[in-house]
């Protein structure tokens, strides 16, 4: 089967034919119908997510259920599914508390490799490694059944694919995470694929004022056509006077961080205001913040939010649900859509803020 495989950092990934072993105890095999083109790929490939090499890259699936091993009861061959990067086992202290995207078992495990330690992918017998466990950029993946995420069969699966991780990502930061409260105000810091979902997440939420800031005038369009009401190009001016003067000198009730850098860390604890919640959605930069303990003063909260605090087999189906009735927009996220081959291409668009999804369709 053909996927695209990273050989080493900082260089373009390889799209070759690679062979795959079949599904063991507790595995299934799905066939790709689509992925979207993540930036936390992106991140494996410059070193920012450290990850043994070579790996298949892709964390934003979806597909149909070709095979199942022993033991598998959650799905069964010609399900479609939602592929979930966190197969959370049910039983954890986390997974039993409701928060299955903190899934001791799946985070006590060896990167790259499924549950019991090995990888079924190989090239001339050498091992190669799954991303986030459903390692996407593929034909076909073998994955845990718990990353199996069945789903309604009228649902297009090209769709279904970006809520694997954008969407969740982004609309349950806002819902489960921050719990936006009606008539409240919103800064969001990025508008790529997680930042929009943001802004669609404070939409439903029915946040009154939504704030988009970034560095490209494309982007805070985008912003604009998913529910920001007002936006702001940092590279033209200081986004926190800004902020202030939009929210009564107060600041924002909610400040999203979706980018990944020290400088929009530091930003969104400065956007709010006191009591307000800063969410740090963005990969973690690999160095220091520098910011002043008075800049937490008045009660101010920070969090992380690790896939929107998402429980995926309930979560996913209810975003499912708002797409069929009107209320989130999965197509237009879709700017293009790429063949494997193109997934060089696909993250030159993403880093130059040209599209708000790119999509991969098997």
């Amino acid at each position: 089967m053909k996927a695209a495989v990273l050989y080493e950092l900082n260089q373009p990934v390889v799209v070759e034919d690679i062979d795959m072993e079949g599904p063991k105890e507790g595995e299934v095999v799905v066939k790709v119908a689509a992925t979207g083109v993540c930036h936390s790929c992106h991140h494996v490939v410059t070193g920012n997510i450290r990850y043994p090499l070579p790996v298949v890259l892709g964390d934003e699936g979806a597909g149909v259920v070709e095979e199942v091993g022993p033991g598998v009861t959650l799905v069964k061959p010609g399900d479609h599914v939602i592929l979930s990067w966190v197969p959370s086992c049910g039983h954890c202290v986390y997974c039993t508390q409701g928060y299955p995207n903190l899934c001791l078992k799946a985070r006590n495990s060896a990167p790259g490799r499924l549950f019991d330690g090995t990888t079924r992918f190989t090239k001339n017998g050498r091992p190669i490694h799954h991303f986030a466990w459903v390692a996407s950029f593929a034909e076909y993946s073998v994955i845990p059944q718990e990353s199996a995420i069945p789903i309604d069969k009228e649902i297009p699966l090209d769709k279904a694919a970006l809520v694997g991780c954008s969407v969740t990502t982004g609309v349950c930061a806002v819902i489960n995470t921050a719990q936006v409260r009606p008539g409240s105000s919103v800064v969001v810091f990025g508008a790529g694929g997680i930042g929009l979902n943001v802004i669609q997440g404070a939409v439903i939420a029915g946040a009154e004022r939504i704030i988009a800031v970034d560095l490209l005038d494309t982007k805070l369009e985008m912003a604009r056509q998913f529910g920001a009401t007002h936006t702001i190009n940092a590279s033209e001016i200081e986004p926190i006077e800004v902020i202030q003067s939009l929210t009564d000198g107060l600041g924002a009730d909610y400040a999203f961080e979706a980018i990944g850098t020290r400088v929009t860390f530091e930003q969104a604890v400065r956007a709010i205001r006191n009591r307000g919640k800063a969410i740090w959605i963005g990969v973690a930069p690999r160095e220091p913040l520098a910011m002043e303990a008075g800049a937490l003063g008045g009660e101010k909260m920070v969090m992380t939010s690790a896939y929107g605090s998402a429980r995926p087999r309930v979560d996913m189906p209810r975003l499912l649900a708002l797409y069929r009735a009107g209320v989130l927009k999965l197509d237009e996220l879709i700017t293009r859509t790429y063949q494997l081959e193109e997934v060089n291409d696909a993250f030159d668009h993403m880093l130059n803020g040209e599209v708000a999804r790119g999509l991969i369709r098997f």
